[in-house]
């Protein structure tokens, strides 16, 4: 007999498989949402020039030229720059080089083992000077001229 009536012994159960079939379901979807990049195997293509000759009898436009070295030395053109000169040195020395001229071409004339830094400072110095027009000099290589 039983004498306690109304009273069930039954312990609440909490239903597992429900829940970890949602979170599979979210799981799965992440997983085939989610893109990845491969930063390390990035390839890319630069870009290439044929380099004419130009011809040298025609009037040159305004242009200061400034060359740094592998030891990151300076000169605007063809006049040396104290060494350790900062931004506003080079800036000073820019606008004395241009002689009163507006906008004229800044070009950079870099030696191959020349640091970033230096080439950033040239730069740097003709946008504080309000030069806009910066270009760089290179070499063509001789072998395919042949």
């Amino acid at each position: 007999m039983n004498f306690q009536r109304g009273r069930h012994n039954d312990e609440p159960e909490i239903n597992l498989v429900p829940m970890i079939d949602v979170l599979l379901v979210i799981l799965i979807f992440l997983v085939v949402t989610t893109t990845y990049s491969k930063f390390a195997e990035l390839e890319i293509t630069l870009p290439q020039t044929n380099a004419e000759q130009v011809d040298q009898n025609t009037e040159k436009p305004d242009r200061v030229d400034i060359t740094v070295n592998a030891l990151g030395e300076y000169t605007i053109n063809l006049m040396p720059i104290k060494s350790g000169a900062s931004i506003e040195g080079l800036r000073d020395a820019l606008l004395a080089a241009a002689n009163q001229r507006e906008d004229p071409f800044v070009v950079i004339n870099a030696d191959a083992k020349a640091t970033h830094q230096s080439v950033i400072t040239i730069m740097e110095a003709a946008r504080l000077a309000g030069y806009n027009k910066i270009t760089f000099a290179t070499e063509t290589d001789k072998i395919n001229k042949q």
